[in-house]
């Protein structure tokens, strides 16, 4: 799209100056301000200019990322705020009562405009020059931006030809406007800020739950001192391959992504190959990247945040952020304890677009804590004035910088215990007591608290590969593994229970189910072998060993599902076991095996460590020195 350099004298007539142009603007009217970086700020301040000349003017908008000069409180009789998302340059009004927020799914403003139930008397924009066709482009910011101007009985534009001028269906015709202001200012600019290490943990980890081939989301609600945590997530994506992108906004962080090669949207159900959003916060670098390039596709919010043409995506992965979830799985993202912060944006249009695609994913990310480690974000019951925008039947992933939890279609019980086990460790002790007061579990869960208590060292976690290929997951249990534990016994053969428990018992006690997952890290390691499922891990093996009080060698014993048996999975747990034990100082290993039991005796004796036995009354003595 190429400008039309004397498009001035082509639109004489709709031209003014800033200061004519506002002199339209009367009391009492609603006036609509563009979003984000797009804000067009030279009509802005003369908007402002005129505050003695009136009164009981509402400003609408998404969010801004100026200085809002009409929020100060010198013209809190003048201007009154309406805000879709509490920006930080109106927050601290709107908390202090002095600005409206409405709650509103991303999704639903246009039509809100479109019904006449939120009429806009004057809509503020800022475009690109025309082109020779007389189309402008609304360059870095479509989203409910073009609902406004479909809507508004007077239209001024900001008319800069510094605004890049975005593909997709961003343009408008010139004659769908009403004022035209010639102006040549700076684009707004929001520079990447550092990533917090918290952040690039949480980040770290999202995106270990994201396959090639998938198509994403980068939520734009933010937690304070953290930063834009779905964001954080983009660092660990260059390695992947075949990713696309259909997100409400992009920063300049996509660009490293594209570089790198890891999206190209090949593998789109729809917009193959582009990168689809509804406005962009960045500097020049991705503005200059966006001007007249295809890649880029910038839609109306009514198209991008559709959950119906969200879910038409295979493998969409929406990665949204969260301010507090309580131990039942309900989220407030907006609000926590009375204050409200941000907005519902496109949180709710995103998850269940994702969550009901096949293969797709909805992940809600927050820092255990607060950053002062002072409060926890994981509580027992939502705090006063934290407002629920995700439903606990609505929730499916939720990750903090300890870990991930998968909540959808689980009890209350693994609810609890899922969450726990991702919060800070300063606090679940507390919230496992509370849980138990708030009959979320039973009252002999009390005995098993020490599981999450003294946490496994999350670096623990590793991959290895079997003689046939397979990729293996080994790690140490996690209190989460209780309903995968009991799969696992309940389809060993008889032949294997009683290799391993030397009895032939058909049935397992709770308490013995949880003597292999509830774990004191200080006295006893157990840890897992899985494979990858859609929706968690597969449990295949079990490895443990167990130090005495007094004593330099540990005793271990390990299970192998039967369709694993003879593959190398029991090998694999018992030098797993082997490395932990030497780095805590471990000296060997004892244990007791039946004389039927060949294959743990193979283990035993090829270990590669020294290893001397016995026999008695039908039952091998080892000892193994490391």
């Amino acid at each position: 799209m190429n400008f039309d350099h004397n498009w001035q004298d082509s639109f004489r007539a709709m031209v003014k100056s800033p200061k004519k142009a506002l002199r339209n603007v009367r009391s009492g009217q609603r006036v609509f301000i563009g979003t984000g970086c797009a804000e067009p700020t030279v009509l802005v301040d003369a908007l402002v200019a005129r505050a003695d000349d009136l009164a009981d003017v509402e400003i609408i908008q998404l969010f801004t990322k100026g200085d809002a000069p009409y929020a100060r409180d010198e013209f809190s009789d003048t201007f009154r705020i309406n805000s879709f998302f509490i920006g930080q340059n109106v927050r601290s009004l709107i908390q202090e009562g002095m600005g409206d927020y409405t709650p509103m799914l991303l999704s639903d403003i246009p039509q809100l405009f479109n019904s006449g139930r939120l009429p806009i008397d004057v809509a503020l924009i800022q475009v690109s020059p025309p082109n020779q066709q007389g189309m402008v482009s609304l360059g870095i910011s479509v989203d409910i931006v073009k609902s406004a101007i479909e809507n508004a009985s007077l239209v001024i534009a900001q008319v800069n030809p510094r605004m890049p001028c975005s593909l997709g269906d961003s343009q408008v015709d010139v004659d769908d406007l009403d004022i035209l202001v010639p102006v040549d200012v700076p684009i707004l600019e929001r520079e990447v800020e550092p990533v917090h290490p918290i952040s690039r943990e949480i980040g770290r980890r999202v995106a270990e739950l994201i396959p090639d081939g998938a198509t994403i989301e980068f939520g734009f609600g933010r937690l304070d001192d953290y930063g834009r945590v779905p964001h954080a997530t983009i660092e660990f994506l260059h390695h992947k391959k075949d990713l696309g992108v259909h997100s409400e906004m992009i920063t300049d962080t996509i660009l490293e992504l594209v570089k790198s090669g890891a999206v190209t949207g090949s593998r789109k159900s729809s917009d193959r190959g582009r990168i689809v959003t509804s406005f962009c916060l960045g500097t020049r670098k991705l503005y200059d990247a966006i001007d007249n390039n295809e890649t880029f596709s910038f839609r109306p919010t009514e198209y991008v945040n559709d959950s119906r043409i969200i879910s038409q995506q295979k493998k969409m992965i929406a990665i949204n952020p969260a301010r507090e979830i309580d131990l039942t799985g309900q989220i407030a993202a907006d609000s926590q304890q009375g204050q409200l912060y941000s907005g519902i944006g496109g949180l709710i249009d995103f998850n269940r677009g994702a969550s009901r695609c096949r293969d797709g994913k909805s992940i809600i990310t927050l820092p255990s804590t607060d950053p002062q480690v002072t409060r926890s974000n994981i509580v027992p019951h939502l705090s006063e004035g934290s407002g629920v925008v995700v439903t606990r039947g609505d929730v499916h992933y939720v990750v903090t910088e300890y870990g991930v939890a998968y909540l959808h279609g689980k009890s209350i019980q693994e609810r609890v215990m899922a969450l726990i086990s991702i919060a800070h460790p300063d606090f679940r002790e507390k919230l496992f007591q509370q849980a138990i007061e708030a009959h979320f579990l039973r009252p002999e869960f009390s005995e098993i608290g020490h599981a999450f208590f003294i946490p496994p060292d999350k670096n623990l976690r590793t991959t290895r590969l079997l003689p046939d290929g397979s990729q293996i997951d080994l790690r140490p249990v996690e209190p989460t593994d209780e309903s995968g534990m009991r799969d696992l016994l309940y389809n060993l053969s008889e032949q294997t229970v009683y290799h391993r428990f030397m009895s032939r018992q058909a049935n397992f006690s709770l308490q013995q189910i949880h003597q292999f997952v509830y774990v004191n890290h200080r006295h006893e390691t157990t840890v897992v072998a899985s494979i990858p499922e859609a929706y968690g891990e597969h449990l295949i093996g079990v490895g443990k060993y167990l130090l005495p009080e007094k004593g330099s060698r540990a005793e271990i014993t390990l299970v192998v599902r039967d369709t694993w048996q003879n593959k190398g999975v029991g090998t694999m747990l018992y030098e797993y076991l082997a490395e932990l034990a030497i780095a805590n100082g471990i000296i060997g290993f004892t244990a007791k095996v039946l004389r039927e039991n060949q294959r743990m005796q193979i283990i035993f004796n090829h270990s590669g460590h020294k290893v001397t036995s016995s026999f008695n009354q039908g039952m091998y003595d080892f000892v193994i020195d490391f």
